[in-house]
């Protein structure tokens, strides 16, 4: 069993443990997020050297196997001497590293170097224990390599910019420094491996970056989902909405579990409100972005829990290219399990739910502002004119939601034949992956917005009181973010309650409450 249990919060878990079973999502934040040391269990060591004793056991024998003694796509048809092998793999990192662009996030390429340790340590892909424990040292010694984030059709270019540093070549972030990768190896008391064969192609192929994205775009989502009943619930009491809309029997007859489960969220979120009680009967129904928040949000959840069934599958599975079977006399497996089609179609999806979930939320944002509908002061402000208040926000949701809405067109329909068409299809998961990655930030913010909006608008509503969890996240949000009574910069305010949602610190607090949400 893995070191620690999957529902341990991920800022809480300090070491991972490679090799004894399988890796789970809480996990893999942990170590890109929040710096977790890895480690490597004697079952992860001993499966490593078996399948690089096989790979050498291949080269005394001379067999033609495409990377190891062959070149590499089209070029498979050239073959490579014993001799020329290493040349081969540092050839292979260092032609391959021109993607281009801004350089990816330092979580994003920590998770990156994470799942090609995981992808790996499997056992099937014939690398040296030395280049891996390399690998994790740069991650346990906080050295960022430098690479692009732009470019990729589902794998290769990032990953080479990231091998470079391995070889001492390229350039790293240590102690805040961009320096040369030799230069970071050094000053962290590390050296530089030599690529043996089969190590180049095993560093740069497989799904490591699509999941590596796909996987932290998952957890925002799901937590952002979370908080998005939180804000919901937070929106309908300040906008005088009847719980009614959540009785149970509506949703019974809905053969949705998430549905169910997302009433049931809202019912016991608003549990001792003095505002709901009152305005219960207020109006007959609601607006659909607060009648349907059980049919919205579940709908939204449903996606990401098929998603994350398949994005964990692929965590935990061996993507590279050729295989090395270590059974009997040993094999090696030519295939394609470095396609990202799984990932990359499920974070297609991920990104429309979450487009879908964002153009709720922005909705309900546009009722809190807009005195025509929400009965409360314009822009949620005593002053309206003399204050513009709440208004801009607004256009500030707007302004992400369109980004949202364009970044949601599936990036996987798409296909440009590569490498003088030997590979003649291509998934292009790297960048639906990344998009859902970038969509689920810009929902934070969209939900953010939300939050602080909700908040202001229960002030109007005193001496009625809101809900217990309803006021714990009032609480918690005016800690740094005061009711405004004139204009203000609100940039620092959207900044704070955007990485409470980001850090799950909202959403723990509510559940320190009421418990688990209903998922």
């Amino acid at each position: 069993m893995i070191t620690t249990e999957s529902n341990t919060r991920p800022k809480e878990i300090k070491k991972v443990t490679l090799g004894d079973g399988d890796v789970s999502l809480n996990e893999i934040i942990a170590v890109a997020r929040y710096d977790a040391e890895v480690l490597f269990s004697q079952d992860y060591d001993d499966r490593v050297n078996l399948s690089r004793s096989v790979i050498e056991k291949f080269l005394e024998e001379e067999r033609v196997i495409y990377g190891v003694t062959t070149g590499f796509g089209s070029n498979v048809t050239q073959n490579i001497s014993a001799e020329d092998a290493e040349t081969l793999q540092k050839n292979i990192i260092r032609s391959h590293a021109v993607s281009v662009g801004a350089p990816l996030e330092k979580e994003v390429v920590r998770a990156i170097q994470f799942m090609i340790l995981v992808n790996l340590g499997i056992g099937f892909s014939g690398v040296k224990l030395a280049t891996l424990e390399l690998l994790r040292s740069l991650l346990n010694h906080q050295i960022t390599p430098f690479a692009p984030g732009e470019g990729s059709v589902g794998y290769l270019s990032p990953e080479a910019h990231m091998a470079l540093v391995l070889m001492g070549e390229g350039k790293a972030w240590y102690n805040g420094e961009l320096i040369p990768g030799s230069e970071a190896l050094e000053k962290a008391g590390l050296q530089p491996v030599t690529l043996g064969c089969k190590e180049g192609l095993a560093l740069t192929s497989g799904t490591t970056s699509v999941t590596a994205f796909a996987s932290l775009a998952l957890y925002n989502s799901i937590q952002v989902t979370k908080t998005a009943d939180i804000a919901g619930a937070l929106s309908l009491e300040a906008l005088k909405g009847t719980i009614k809309a959540f009785d149970p029997r509506t949703h019974e007859v809905k053969r949705h579990v998430e549905q169910a489960g997302t009433a049931r969220n809202l019912v016991k979120m608003l549990q001792g409100s003095e505002i709901a009680e009152k305005y219960q009967d207020y109006r007959l129904q609601d607006a659909l972005s607060l009648r349907c928040i059980p049919q919205a949000h579940g709908a939204v959840k449903k996606v990401l829990k098929d998603a994350e069934f398949t994005i964990c599958n692929e965590i935990n599975s061996s993507s590279d290219n050729p295989l090395i079977i270590t059974e009997n006399q040993g094999d090696a497996l030519m295939g394609g399990n470095f396609d990202g089609t799984y990932v990359g179609i499920y974070a297609d999806t991920m990104a429309i739910a979450m487009a879908n979930l964002a153009k709720v939320s922005e909705r309900r944002l546009d009722r809190l502002v807009n005195y025509h509908v929400s009965e409360l002061p314009n822009f949620l402000v005593a002053k309206p004119g003399l204050n513009s208040g709440y208004m801009i926000p607004q256009y500030t949701a707007a302004g992400l939601l369109n980004e949202i809405r364009v970044l949601a067109h599936p990036a996987t329909v798409d296909n440009t034949p590569t490498c003088a068409s030997q590979e003649d299809v291509v998934s292009f998961a790297y960048f639906a992956a990344k998009k859902a990655y970038q969509i689920a930030k810009k929902l934070e913010n969209i939900l953010g917005l939300e939050l602080m909006a909700a908040v202001q608008a229960l002030d109007f509503h005193r001496p009625l009181k809101p809900s217990p969890v309803s006021q714990k996240v009032y609480e918690l949000i005016r800690s740094a973010v005061p009711t405004v009574e004139e204009d203000r910069y609100f940039y620092p305010d959207i900044e704070f309650i955007t990485n409470l949602i980001n850090e799950g610190e909202i959403l723990n607090a509510v559940e320190l409450i009421m418990g688990k949400l209903d998922w």
